[in-house]
């Protein structure tokens, strides 16, 4: 499978308009600050975008960051500008193709953001196998990985991975598709439905269970919007599964609770984070406006105090005193339906 996805993304795909479906496409309208930083990245590499969403997290000033599949890196470009020049961003991808378009315009991106020397660098490689990089373990910031991660044969691999070169407190903030059931074996070996992004989907429970077995506990789901496969045999195929592009963050704290748990604490947003002056959104039910306070749980509380995002909180209370589970804790589909009528348009939150 390693091959066919070399062939699809080096050789049959030549730029996004060439995908049959929408899976690797970013249907998210990103800001407009945001938007005037993509439009500052060069045509070609622009053209040669297969993401499915906007991976780039609030307070990036002077990060680290690792992008995982990387591609002809578009996102790395963006990501320099967000970083800053005493930021740095390095990018992994497997096809010779992608990386030497991404390789041939970093001079160009450099001069373009006014950066006295390269904050971006390129490697050649597999996203299952980070540690053949020579990538020293617990020197990133923050991962991301913009619809790679389920064309990966082997996921627990890239999550182990990502946990070991992950500071304490890093995290991994990416966007990939998810199925609302398990995509069968016979689906999931068609070489056109993975270089899709569909074959290679994973279920969402299996997906949260492998993240928290990986070493990331309570994932945070940001956002998410449903798929609408318009190619009809592609359709026809894969009849009766729901898929969703969603972006995700994992943290990497160690002893997350396997729920939400309540010990009277909460939080106030001081604010002063670019782009977020007067709200921090950490997931998708967790939106905190800028100096009211606001009741988190304790694994909230840690993802905050614990965290490059510690000095933009005030934070009240301690783990002294447990009152069980914060109300409203449940279970089902987590993403928005296609349909508003249906039971999995009803999102429910832990805290």
């Amino acid at each position: 499978m390693h091959e066919a996805v070399e062939d699809y993304y080096g050789r049959v795909l030549e730029r996004s308009s060439d995908l049959r479906t929408n899976a690797c496409t970013t249907s998210a309208r990103p800001p407009q600050a945001l938007r005037a930083l993509i439009d500052r990245v060069h045509p070609e590499v622009r053209e040669r975008y297969y993401g499915c969403g906007l991976v780039y997290p609030d307070a990036l000033d002077g990060m680290r960051v690792l992008d995982l599949g990387c591609g002809s890196g578009r996102d790395c470009y963006v990501l320099a500008q967000l970083v800053g020049p005493d930021g740095a961003i390095v990018g992994v991808d497997m096809t010779d193709e992608q990386l030497a378009v991404a390789e041939r315009h970093r001079d160009w991106h450099m001069q373009a953001f006014g950066h006295t020397k390269p904050n971006v660098s390129f490697r050649k490689g597999y996203i299952e196998r980070l540690d053949e990089l020579g990538l020293e373990p617990g020197s990133f910031d923050i991962i991301v990985s913009n619809c790679v991660i389920n064309l990966a044969v082997d996921k627990a691999a890239v999550l182990r991975g990502a946990c070991r070169l992950l500071k304490p407190g890093g995290e991994l903030y990416f966007s990939d598709v998810y199925a609302s059931r398990r995509v069968p074996a016979a689906l999931a070996a068609d070489p056109v439905l993975y270089g899709e992004c569909l074959g290679g989907a994973l279920y969402w429970n299996d997906f949260e269970q492998l993240a928290r077995a990986t070493g990331f506990g309570d994932p945070r789901l940001v956002e998410d919007s449903p798929i609408a496969v318009t190619d009809e045999a592609i359709a026809a195929r894969v009849a009766g599964i729901d898929f969703y592009s969603a972006t995700y963050r994992l943290f990497k704290l160690p002893a997350l609770e396997p729920a939400c748990e309540d010990y009277g604490q909460a939080v106030i947003y001081r604010g002063g984070i670019a782009g977020a002056e007067q709200m921090f959104v950490l997931d998708k039910h967790h939106r905190i406006e800028r100096g009211r306070v606001f009741h988190v749980c304790g694994n909230t509380w840690r993802m905050l105090a614990e965290t490059r995002f510690a000095p933009y909180f005030e934070f009240i209370g301690d783990f002294e005193t447990h009152y069980g589970l914060f109300e409203g804790c449940g279970g089902g589909l987590p993403f928005t339906a296609a349909d508003p009528a249906a039971p999995s348009a009803v999102a429910t939150s832990c805290c």
